[in-house]
């Protein structure tokens, strides 16, 4: 069957059933989505990778015979068009680092509400990255260390971006948009921000389109690390 082309093709690889099971269930309720192949370890994903070419990439980072990382790795190299993204149960900075480095474009944990699986796959398909808000705190503060250290080293996220960004761009945010890029910053999900704010999360997703939009960045993480680079929020 041809891909028709609004769908966004997806290949799930996750050594647990039930969990697999219920994130296919998930993405299978968006019409646009479409599981094209489903697999337990690093080998199903060489091989459903290299047969279906598709747009997306969910990979557990913990799995029987080759890891998440390595998974990666081989993936793109047999399909560069497919997009990764890591699932795991670990918030620390250095396995989003590691994932970040083999290439991938995601990392969710898998505690993720079904929003955030839903917009982590539409944003990495169409050449977005996605970090769950909940590490992206650390993983600025680690984003931060290795600039002090290394001068903003080719390994620190979307450096080059931070530095050549013109710092007259915050003053076209609204004031509630400064807000919510702040609470960005914090790490909080949309519905977070949303509760916190007393607004819709559909409300807080239009403020964080227009606050990409008018800073010229693909995805939330880039916001925020220029945002961080220039002092606009405080952590």
């Amino acid at each position: 069957m041809e891909k028709r082309q609004e769908e966004i093709s997806i290949v799930l690889i996750d050594d647990h059933q039930l969990f697999r099971e219920g994130v296919k269930r998930i993405l299978e309720m968006e019409k646009d989505f479409r599981v094209v192949g489903e697999g337990a370890d690093g080998e199903d994903a060489y091989r459903l990778a290299e047969h279906h070419k598709p747009d997306v990439l969910l990979l557990d980072i913990n799995m029987p015979n080759v890891n998440g990382v390595s998974a990666s790795e081989h993936v793109i190299s047999v399909s560069p068009k497919t997009r990764v993204i890591i699932l795991s149960i670990h918030d620390d900075e250095g396995y989003v680092y590691r994932t970040l480095r083999s290439g991938a474009s995601g990392y969710l944990l898998k505690e993720m509400g079904t929003s955030d699986l839903v917009e982590a796959v539409r944003v990495v398909a169409t050449g977005g990255a996605y970090i769950h808000p909940k590490v992206t705190g650390k993983l600025i503060e680690e984003f931060r260390r290795l600039s002090e250290q290394e001068g903003a080293s080719e390994r620190s996220l979307s450096a080059d971006d931070a530095q050549s960004v013109d710092p007259r761009l915050i003053e076209s945010l609204t004031r509630r948009e400064r807000e919510v890029l702040q609470l960005m910053a914090e790490g909080k999900s949309n519905r977070a921000i949303g509760e916190f704010l007393f607004i819709s999360e559909k409300t807080v997703k239009n403020h964080v389109s227009s606050i990409l939009q008018k800073l010229n960045v693909q995805d939330r993480t880039q916001a925020v690390v220029i945002s961080i680079k220039n002092g606009w929020v405080k952590l």
